[in-house]
Parts: structure tokens; C-alpha cells; sequence
């Protein structure tokens, strides 16, 4: 792991400002079906909806308990990854639900310079998330793809509102906040060593690409 870079839990006070752990909900139904999800080796694969899941009572309960009943999907991002390499925000809610036990890399937009959408990355914060732990991250966290726990690979059911991160209409153009949305209800500033800028994402990560090994 980077060298500077503190692990902290879930269950501590610093993970307050970012979201919170949902306790009292039964996972079970829903992470079993998650462990027969696809698990890459090398690389991560992110699916936005599956419809196995989303035929589980624990897709009602969620909708109706932690998003109001608004229409929401429930996919999952599988696989190993040991890099920060961008930053996202919605405007709303993530539910993650780690199968495995997970690193969440973590800010605030609150942190993003308002002018230049720049983002220093010596800010983050890292939260391993054991495995069977349900949390919320809130509209004002930055994240992204979860990170490897010694290089094992995980499996995280992600619950968002739905047509979150599918494909724009139409591709944003403009100045100001407009260029870092990078898919439906996704804000993205990502770190110029990803190769995101390649697919048209905001480079505005500055600071070390954080890796955990």
C-alpha cells in the first residue's frame, strides 16, 4: 500500500463524513447470487443492472428503505484493481455491499477546487469494507472502483438510481462542471496516468496515483 496511505473501518468516526454502515438488513439471498457473479482475475468488470438481482426480495427492501421507492437498479463492480485512478459523484446515494472484504478510496466533492474542478488526491481516505458489510456512500463522496485486500479479488453489489453511469444521450460539451460528466448521473475527474482522458474524461486528479498492493 502507499506508504502514508492509513487504512481505516468502516465502523470508525472518520467514515461519518463520507456515508454510514446500514445495519439490521438481511444480505444473505443477495450475496449468495453475488457469488456467482463473474470474477476477473486481472482487471475489474462493472455491470450497472443484473437482472438476476434485481428479481431478489432484497431489491424491494432496498428500494423502499434506502432510496423512498424511486426507481433504482442494483449491479455489481468484480474483479482485482490496486489503483485510485479517478473520482466520481452522483447526484444521489451508492449502496455498496461487499461480498468480499474491499478498500473504498474516498473524498469529498466539498474538496474540489469550484473553479478549475481540480482535486488534490493527498486528500483521500481509505476504508476497508469487510465482507457482508452493507454501506451508503452519500451524493457528496468522492469514489470509484473499489481496491484489492492483498491482492485478493472482490465482488461489490452497487445499488444507484436507475440509468446511473449508462451512456449519455448525447456527449456533454461546455466549461465548468459540465466537462466531468462522463455517463448518466456521473461526474468523473480521473487521474491523467489512467488513460481515462483517452475515452474523453476530465484529468483533473493531481497528486499521486494511489496504489494498494
Amino acid at each position: 500500500m502507499s506508504e502514508k496511505l492509513k487504512i481505516h473501518s468502516v465502523r470508525d468516526a472518520e467514515f461519518r463524513r463520507y456515508g454510514r454502515v446500514v445495519r439490521d438488513f438481511d444480505c444473505t439471498q443477495l450475496l449468495e447470487l453475488l457469488g456467482r457473479t463473474p470474477l476477473p482475475q486481472e482487471g475489474t468488470v462493472y455491470v450497472a443492472s443484473d437482472e438476476a438481482l434485481e428479481k431478489l426480495d432484497a431489491f424491494k427492501q432496498i428500494q423502499s428503505l434506502e432510496f423512498g421507492g424511486i426507481p433504482i437498479q442494483i449491479g455489481y463492480c468484480n474483479g482485482i484493481n490496486h489503483r485510485l485512478n479517478a473520482l466520481e459523484y452522483h447526484r444521489s446515494s451508492e449502496v455498496n455491499i461487499a461480498a468480499d472484504d474491499l478498500i473504498l478510496l474516498l473524498g469529498l466533492e466539498q474538496d474540489v477546487d469550484p473553479e478549475t474542478h481540480r482535486y488534490d488526491t493527498s486528500l483521500v481516505q481509505a476504508f476497508l469494507v469487510p465482507a457482508g458489510t452493507m454501506v451508503e456512500l452519500y451524493a457528496t463522496t468522492l469514489h470509484y472502483a473499489p481496491c484489492s485486500v492483498n491482492g485478493r479479488p472482490f465482488r461489490n453489489a452497487i445499488v444507484l438510481p436507475r440509468g446511473t453511469n449508462l451512456p449519455l444521450r448525447s456527449p456533454a460539451e461546455g466549461k465548468g462542471e459540465i466537462r466531468l460528466l462522463f455517463a448518466a448521473n456521473k461526474w468523473l475527474i480521473a487521474h491523467p496516468d489512467s488513460g481515462l482522458g483517452a475515452d474523453g474524461a476530465f484529468c483533473g486528479l493531481e497528486g499521486e496515483n494511489i496504489e494498494v498492493n
